[in-house]
């Protein structure tokens, strides 16, 4: 089996830290992509982004990680068409 592949597809290496635990106190910047780019999030129309009914749920689901995790702050955040930015900050001494 060659190893530089998935599902008989090419892919390039990871960029993650390989001696990084993500659950480690830090502020991450997380973009998460459709499958195949798909516009299932919405379109930019006249420059705005127009949300489909998948993109306002993206679009709640991350202001709700709040209420389901006591150790993260929330900051800037964007729904694309087929793709989400946000950043997140991770703080496991955080009270509320």
């Amino acid at each position: 089996m060659d190893n530089n592949k998935y599902k008989g597809i090419y892919r390039s290496e990871s960029t993650r830290l390989q001696k990084w635990d993500y659950g480690w106190n830090a502020i991450y910047f997380v973009t998460i992509c459709t499958q195949d780019r798909n516009h299932y999030f919405g379109e930019i129309v006249d420059g705005k982004m127009n949300l489909s009914p998948v993109g306002v749920i993206a679009d709640i689901l991350w202001y709700e990680l709040k209420n389901h995790f006591n150790d993260i702050k929330l900051d800037a955040f964007v729904v694309m068409p087929n793709h989400i930015h946000g950043i997140i900050f991770i703080n496991r001494w955080l009270q509320r």
